[in-house]
């Protein structure tokens, strides 16, 4: 295939997945993005910027997790390997449980989308697919993908997903540390098996938290409960674990963000703009600033930062730039 566009702009949101007993399956979109523009060269350099989150760090070239995305699209569509001038400038915090590797993946697939003369044999579909096969699961490019809340599976020809209801009252609220916790620690926490009873109370609130988040926010406490995953890694984020108990014990439908140690509160908003959990996080956060890209209000305290980010329901997005 050949491509049609020399020039594109992605943004693509970050995510928080699980939301407590969802393990591997829910996810939520978040109004935190990354935005980043992808020009074609004549030569077969490749040239990587990036500011924000990650600047220094990542690696660039060829091993640039959104190259070697944007490279996998193009090779599924048989497209010609040419060229590519990335510039990124990432808001999502990286080892944070907030979907920054997802976020990437999918910023590359889509920016095949719109660099390809047939920009439907990138859909959605099979964007879901190629990035679970990237990632490993689907839970956080889902909802990167699709916005909003989404529930996603895998069959045996690839990952699937659809998004479901988010009641209007919903106002995410998350607290970021400032450490880090790379994903594979966590997971390399996690069992082999489970008892039997919790695998079955995982499944009920699982079920519960669906229609909770879209028809029935006043349950979300309860429907957040989790017996699957979060206290096998409690011993990398102790903290983290500790501030999801104390906004528990207020009635606060706290869980861990992804695999952590960013913590997600599922809160409700008021009529006054504010949400029913702020009473809660202010007694563990104090100070505020101003977030740039939410115009929301953020807070500091021990290393910790608090946003309202509130929900992107639109996901990821590409559009060629002409000229």
């Amino acid at each position: 295939m050949r491509l049609a566009a020399d020039h594109v702009r992605v943004r693509v949101p970050a995510t928080s997945a699980n939301l407590g007993p969802g393990f591997d399956a829910l996810g939520l979109a978040l109004g935190v993005h990354d935005e980043l523009e992808v020009r074609v060269l004549d030569t077969r350099d490749v040239v990587v910027e990036v500011t924000g989150e990650g600047a220094g760090e990542v690696p660039d070239g060829e091993a640039h997790l959104v190259i070697r995305a944007l490279r996998c699209a193009l090779d599924h569509v048989g497209a010609s390997r040419t060229g590519l001038h990335l510039v990124c400038r990432n808001r999502i915090p990286h080892g944070r449980g907030m979907g920054s590797s997802a976020a990437a993946v999918v910023a590359g697939l889509l920016a095949a989308r719109g660099l390809v003369a047939d920009p439907d044999a990138l859909d959605d579909e099979v964007v879901l697919r190629l990035a679970t096969r990237i990632e490993g699961h689907p839970d956080n490019a889902a909802p990167a993908i699709r916005g909003g809340a989404t529930v996603a599976w895998c069959e045996p020809d690839g990952a699937r997903a659809v998004v479901t209801d988010t009641h209007a009252e919903l106002a995410p609220v998350v607290l970021v540390p400032g450490s880090r916790l790379a994903t594979s620690t966590a997971r390399g926490l996690l069992p082999a098996t489970v008892p039997h009873a919790d695998a079955a109370f995982g499944a009920g609130r699982a079920a519960l938290l669906v229609h909770a988040l879209g028809h029935r926010p006043d349950l979300l406490h309860a429907a957040t409960e989790d017996r699957l995953h979060q206290r096998y890694r409690a011993p990398a984020m102790r903290e983290t674990v500790a501030l999801v108990d104390a906004l528990r014990a207020r009635g606060v439908a706290a869980v861990v963000s992804g695999a952590g140690p960013t913590v997600l509160a599922l809160a409700r908003r008021t009529g006054d703009g504010t949400t029913d959990a702020d009473d809660a996080v202010r007694d563990a956060v104090a100070g505020t600033t101003a977030d740039s890209e939410t115009s929301t209000t953020a807070g500091r305290t021990a290393g910790w930062s608090v946003l309202t980010p509130g929900i992107d329901r639109h996901g990821a997005t590409v559009e060629r730039v002409a000229g």
